[in-house]
């Protein structure tokens, strides 16, 4: 306990001297000093420096070594892959994001298993040493068939097998969650949401998913389906897509897809919801009232959530999502129409980053345990 004591005050203030840390924990010198013994000599306290040029000793500075254990966080999408490798106090020492053009989910499941080695060689490591990792994926695994379901925008991605598969390319120890909640996570830990106990993560993009933070932790719901609100109806429901079953209401014309369908009927040139967002920047009257349409659907969007889990804040991300100064004033107009509820709205402060923050955040709540265990033992 003094051990652990001892490392979460490394972990959260940095380097620190005997008495500082005797002073912070209400430890005793000498309980402190056998407490550093048994860290140092499981490699996961070192000697890091020292203060002289005054009366008396000259005092000695440790901290972690945050070297002792590595993660690594996995972001599977369906236009890009992410992973990047971390060391115990979250610092990434090497990433790489690279195009999803996979043909299948096993072709998809080979570029991972690529991927993760390149990382580590880059970084300079052995892939087979990290103590454990966390990837982020579209859909719900269901532990009793270790399946995912709804992944419709990752084809085969629920089939089979796949996840043994998936787990088998890695050959470290690793857990699958859906990639919007570890974008949330992300954001508890290092972006819009630190400091706010209730929060949601509104993701747009290429599909769209909410991530729930209550009382500081991560809200799943009975089956890990919480959060998928691309299912709720939608008001455009004279719009309905063939694939709005299989995608739900909200995400066929709230999704990028759905922005860029719209721009099409509207008899514009833009094939993405990228160039829809440029023209309307530039000016482009028809794709400026699209933009305003999905404001208007992001606040009718916002509008349910509110009533259901009044959160504190809002956090938009995503393609999307992150637009958004093109749309914030659509969506509080639609907000006041439907709800006098007003919560607090904001992009997301990590981008394409917030699901490989999260599966790092993730990976190391286990990690650090896992390494701690191994290296007393060891010692």
């Amino acid at each position: 306990m003094n051990e652990r004591l001892l490392l979460a005050h490394f972990l959260e203030h940095g380097p620190s001297s005997r008495v500082e840390l005797a002073k912070v924990t209400g430890l005793s010198k000498p309980t402190v000093s056998s407490a550093l013994a048994g860290l140092e000599a499981a490699g996961l306290v070192e000697l890091v420096g020292s203060l002289s040029g005054r009366p008396g000793p000259t005092t000695a500075i440790y901290d972690m070594n945050a070297r002792a254990g590595l993660v690594a966080g996995v972001d599977i999408g369906r236009d890009w892959i992410r992973l990047a490798i971390a060391d115990l106090r979250g610092e990434f020492i090497g990433r790489a994001d690279v195009h999803n053009s996979a043909r299948s989910s096993a072709d998809l499941v080979r570029r991972v298993h690529t991927l993760a080695h390149e990382v580590a060689a880059s970084a300079g490591v052995d892939w087979s040493t990290m103590s454990y990792a966390v990837i982020g994926s579209p859909g719900v695994l269901d532990p009793a068939t270790g399946r995912l379901s709804l992944a419709p925008n990752l084809p085969g991605w629920g089939r089979a097998g796949l996840v043994d598969e998936l787990h088998a390319a890695l050959g470290v120890r690793a857990a699958i969650e859906n990639d919007i909640n570890l974008a949330a996570v992300g954001e508890l830990a290092f972006g819009a949401g630190r400091g706010v106990r209730n929060f949601v993560l509104v993701s747009i993009g290429t599909g769209v998913g909410m991530g729930i933070v209550i009382n500081g932790e991560l809200y799943v719901g009975g089956s890990g389906a919480a959060g998928e609100v691309g299912f709720l109806p939608s008001a455009d429901g004279d719009v309905t897509e063939p694939d709005s079953r299989q995608h739900g209401m909200t995400e066929s014309v709230a999704s990028a897809g759905g922005v860029a369908r719209a721009a099409r009927r509207a008899g514009l040139t833009a094939r993405s919801a990228k160039e829809v967002f440029a023209s309307a920047a530039a000016g482009e009257p028809k794709a400026r009232e699209i933009v305003l349409a999905e404001g208007r659907r992001i606040g009718a969007l916002i509008a349910a959530v509110t009533a259901i889990l009044d959160p504190e804040l809002v956090v938009l991300a995503g393609g999307v999502g992150r637009n958004l100064d093109m749309f914030d004033e659509a969506i509080t107009r639609r907000i006041a129409e439907l709800s006098p509820l007003r919560p607090r709205i904001v992009a997301s402060e990590l981008g394409d980053s917030g699901v490989l923050q999260g599966a790092v955040a993730r990976a190391l709540d286990t990690a650090r345990d896992l390494v701690f265990d191994r290296r007393t033992q060891a010692g």
